[in-house]
């Protein structure tokens, strides 16, 4: 009789420990269904898919359905140089969840500069790029990129919008202001 209540403490026991690591898996499953809340992570500006969300089975939307700008100040740059980006929605009603901006050079297509971190930002300084740091609907952002001290030259700006997690629009350049 004792080894029948061993069995059955030893089935219980199993269930127990088989609960929490369900849980878990379950928690570590939906946190990478969740994505990036806080912006993208640093590896981004070097994945196969360089200056894309890695989000599943999601991929970039065509061009042509993009109902965002992203605009530059500058694409020219003279030492400590500051050029504002602006993102934002072409129609009123559209709103953004993030985005992933880089600096390049116009001629080497290599990183260049700094951004200026500023509220509902994170910089990631290994690629020159700038991320989203909240995962709020956002109407639109102002971004500050600061030219190296010993450079002078021409920059692009590139990168992705994401509408939301499975809708977003890579390989953006941004277009330059035109100057009065």
């Amino acid at each position: 009789m004792a080894s029948r209540y061993r069995n059955c403490n030893h089935r219980t026991s199993a269930k127990v420990l088989f609960l929490p690591l369900l849980l878990l898996l379950l928690h570590l499953l939906l946190g990478e269904v969740a994505g990036f809340p806080d912006g993208a992570p640093a590896d981004t500006c070097v994945k196969q898919r360089a200056n894309q969300p890695n989000h599943g089975k999601a991929r970039s939307q065509p061009a042509h359905t993009n109902p965002f700008e992203v605009v530059a100040s500058s694409q020219t740059f003279h030492p400590g140089q500051q050029v504002e980006v602006t993102i934002y929605p072409v129609h009123q009603d559209k709103t953004f969840r993030g985005f992933f901006l880089q600096a390049r050079d116009a001629n080497s297509n290599e990183w260049l500069g700094e951004w200026v971190q500023s509220e509902n930002t994170k910089t990631i300084p290994e690629c020159s790029a700038i991320t989203h740091s909240d995962n709020r609907d956002k109407l639109g952002a102002k971004l500050i990129w600061k030219a190296p001290q010993n450079k002078r030259g021409n920059v692009y700006f590139t990168g992705t919008v994401l509408q939301d997690y499975g809708n977003f629009w890579s390989e953006l350049v941004a277009k330059v202001q035109a100057q009065p």
